[in-house]
Protein backbone atom coordinates (compact mmCIF):
# COMPACT_ATOMS: atom_id res chain seq x y z
CA UNK A 1 0.00 0.00 0.00
CA UNK A 2 0.68 3.71 -0.57
CA UNK A 3 0.86 5.50 2.37
CA UNK A 4 4.84 7.22 3.05
CA UNK A 5 5.55 10.64 4.90
CA UNK A 6 4.20 14.32 4.06
CA UNK A 7 6.14 17.27 3.89
CA UNK A 8 5.09 21.05 3.40
CA UNK A 9 6.06 21.83 0.24
CA UNK A 10 7.07 25.75 -0.22
CA UNK A 11 5.13 27.50 -3.46
CA UNK A 12 7.67 28.65 -5.86
CA UNK A 13 6.71 32.28 -5.14
CA UNK A 14 8.46 32.10 -1.88
CA UNK A 15 11.51 32.12 -3.40
CA UNK A 16 10.80 35.71 -4.84
CA UNK A 17 10.66 37.04 -1.63
CA UNK A 18 13.70 38.76 -0.10
CA UNK A 19 14.74 36.62 2.61
CA UNK A 20 14.20 37.07 6.57
CA UNK A 21 15.20 34.32 8.10
CA UNK A 22 18.75 32.78 8.13
CA UNK A 23 20.44 30.17 10.03
CA UNK A 24 23.94 30.44 11.24
CA UNK A 25 26.21 27.92 10.74
CA UNK A 26 30.04 26.87 12.40
CA UNK A 27 31.52 24.86 9.38
CA UNK A 28 34.98 25.04 11.25
CA UNK A 29 37.66 26.23 13.30
CA UNK A 30 41.06 27.22 13.76
CA UNK A 31 42.36 24.89 16.55
CA UNK A 32 44.36 27.50 17.96
CA UNK A 33 41.95 29.87 18.22
CA UNK A 34 39.16 27.20 19.60
CA UNK A 35 38.64 29.04 23.04
CA UNK A 36 38.13 32.59 21.52
CA UNK A 37 35.39 31.06 19.38
CA UNK A 38 33.77 28.84 22.11
CA UNK A 39 33.71 32.32 23.45
CA UNK A 40 31.92 34.41 20.39
CA UNK A 41 29.79 30.96 20.43
CA UNK A 42 28.42 31.88 24.00
CA UNK A 43 27.65 35.37 23.56
CA UNK A 44 25.69 35.23 20.37
CA UNK A 45 24.06 31.73 21.66
CA UNK A 46 23.78 31.89 25.17
CA UNK A 47 24.19 28.60 25.85
CA UNK A 48 26.10 27.27 28.89
CA UNK A 49 30.41 26.61 28.54
CA UNK A 50 29.43 22.93 28.16
CA UNK A 51 27.46 23.32 25.13
CA UNK A 52 29.28 26.19 23.37
CA UNK A 53 32.05 23.96 23.34
CA UNK A 54 29.92 20.77 22.21
CA UNK A 55 28.86 22.76 19.54
CA UNK A 56 32.39 24.21 18.67
CA UNK A 57 34.02 20.75 18.60
CA UNK A 58 30.87 19.22 16.76
CA UNK A 59 31.42 21.78 14.00
CA UNK A 60 29.94 21.21 11.34
CA UNK A 61 27.31 22.73 13.44
CA UNK A 62 24.11 24.97 13.60
CA UNK A 63 24.82 28.30 15.74
CA UNK A 64 21.33 29.76 15.59
CA UNK A 65 18.57 29.68 13.25
CA UNK A 66 15.60 32.04 12.12
CA UNK A 67 18.38 35.00 12.40
CA UNK A 68 17.73 38.62 10.23
CA UNK A 69 20.40 39.24 8.02
CA UNK A 70 21.62 42.45 10.34
CA UNK A 71 22.53 39.63 12.84
CA UNK A 72 23.79 37.05 10.60
CA UNK A 73 26.47 39.23 9.13
CA UNK A 74 27.34 40.89 12.10
CA UNK A 75 27.92 37.35 14.39
CA UNK A 76 29.80 35.90 11.43
CA UNK A 77 32.34 38.03 11.18
CA UNK A 78 32.78 38.66 14.95
CA UNK A 79 33.51 34.43 15.12
CA UNK A 80 35.42 34.70 11.49
CA UNK A 81 37.86 37.73 13.38
CA UNK A 82 38.49 34.98 15.82
CA UNK A 83 39.38 32.23 13.61
CA UNK A 84 35.78 30.57 12.74
CA UNK A 85 34.46 29.85 9.59
CA UNK A 86 30.87 30.52 9.31
CA UNK A 87 28.23 29.86 6.37
CA UNK A 88 25.03 31.97 6.54
CA UNK A 89 22.25 30.32 4.70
Amino acid sequence: GGGGGGGDAAPAADAAKEKTDFTLKLDSFDAAAKLKVIKEIRAITGLGLKESKELVEGAPSVIKEGVNKEDSEKWKKAIEDVGGKVSVS
